[in-house]
């Protein structure tokens, strides 16, 4: 049976900070990026969010089916991918608008697009493994040459947007608009790809070190290469000297600034291959950032629900005390369309990292509750008190960690020792 792999639970609790910022960012009325380095900064480390939260959901889906086979891990995926796509459709996007405008937004986030790509994973784990890796690399690989020709000629149906070319639609004239930021093609590749990367992360210890290195490090070279000679796997070729730059920095911002939408192939391996290749280091790091971090990646569904109705709560307790009156903006069909921000809206840098701070370190406190210090790994709550050697009742799951985890209620009475828990 594989063991739990602490570094996995860093990674995803530092996605979850990371995340955090560019989702007060969206309240605060910054821009996505911008020609300074504070704002192109603060954009582009949270494009490893993303990436991260798709790979690591393959990958857990890899050691649920280790543990569980693989029946029960398609039915499972498909009872997840379901969930998650109703779930944002539904609290999800209550939390980021405060209205009920639902008939005319809809936003088809990332929660979406993960829920749609356990879908499909549910029909790929019935392949050989060899054969999910080769497809994942082949659409990661290949979907920069094939996608615009496929969905070229003024192709705009709803099918069309879901996969590749994003934007939004209705099923029918009388039905609700939905808004497609995240397109499905390339996040099922990378998805595969995680999947089949759990096969590295059940090696023992040293030999998993080795290939995450090796990976993480190829990954990262291919980036730099192709990016470097603009040779392929980017929309956007980056220039040395950007017209009208403001910045010495500029030529580093265009380097750096690949498509997320779609994700194009380079903006995965610059995202992915340090992510990887930092496995090995986040398996070894101890302190109290560590722990903090473990808990959030124990929980991250949880976290993820819970963060993006406290940050708009923040938003508003913002404004209250800028401006004596909260601003309709923050009311707006965020984060797609809210419109252009008031210019009393608009928060400054300092104050935008003060806010998240304060947000993160006041989601962290319920978190040790749901299932002690361990938090809840279980893909769907699945947690059973069962009895120690001692006797004593205690929290165990009885699934393997799972990326999109939801707090087991079961878990808030239930405490162990750190570093017994199976994956």
């Amino acid at each position: 049976m594989p063991q739990r792999v602490r570094s996995i639970d860093l990674l995803r609790g530092l996605i979850m900070v990371l995340m955090a910022v560019d989702h007060v960012r969206v309240f605060a009325g910054l821009p996505a990026g911008g020609p300074t380095a504070g704002l192109f900064f603060t954009r582009w480390i949270t494009h490893f969010c993303a990436p991260g939260f798709v790979f690591l959901a393959g990958t857990s889906a890899y050691l649920y089916g280790a543990r569980a086979g693989v029946p029960a891990l398609a039915r499972f995926l498909l009872g997840r991918g379901g969930f998650l796509i109703v779930l944002e459709l539904t609290v999800l996007r209550a939390a980021w608008t405060f209205n009920g405008d639902a008939w005319n937004y809809n936003l088809a986030g990332v929660i979406w697009m993960i829920g749609w790509c356990l879908l499909a994973l549910a029909a790929l784990v019935r392949l050989p493994l060899g054969v999910v890796a080769s497809l994942g690399a082949a659409i990661v690989l290949a979907h920069n040459a094939i996608g615009p020709l496929a969905f070229a000629g003024g192709e705009t149906g709803a099918l069309a947007r879901v996969l590749y070319t994003g934007g939004d639609f209705r099923l029918g004239g009388d039905s609700p608009r939905i808004v497609v930021l995240y397109s499905l093609v390339p996040w099922v590749g990378l998805i595969a790809l995680g999947y089949a990367f759990g096969r590295v992360m059940t090696m023992p210890g040293p030999a998993r070190d080795r290939w995450c290195v090796r990976i993480g490090v190829v990954a990262t070279l291919a980036f730099l290469v192709l990016r470097g000679f603009n040779v392929y796997g980017d929309p956007r070729p980056w220039n040395p000297a950007p017209p009208g730059a403001v910045s010495p920095l500029a030529p580093l911002f265009s380097f750096l600034n690949t498509a997320k939408y779609p994700a194009s192939m380079l903006f995965l391996l610059m995202t992915l291959g340090p992510s990887i290749a930092a496995l090995p280091l986040l398996e070894r790091w101890r302190g109290g950032i560590g722990r903090v971090l473990e808990v959030f990646g124990r929980v991250p569904l949880f976290y993820y629900v819970l963060h993006i109705p406290a940050i708009h709560v923040a938003a508003i307790v913002v404004s209250l005390l800028r401006t004596g009156a909260v601003s309709p903006w923050l009311f707006a069909n965020h984060p797609m369309e809210p419109g252009p921000p008031p210019p009393d809206t608009v928060w400054s840098l300092p104050l935008l990292y003060l806010v998240t701070a304060v947000v993160v370190t006041l989601l962290y406190f319920p978190l040790p509750l749901v299932c002690g210090r361990q938090g809840a790994t279980a893909p769907l709550g699945g947690l059973d008190v069962v009895r120690r050697p001692n006797g004593r009742a205690g929290c165990r799951d009885s699934r393997p960690s799972s990326n999109w985890s939801v707090a087991g209620v079961g878990c808030l009475v239930a405490r162990r020792k750190r570093g017994s828990t199976d994956v």
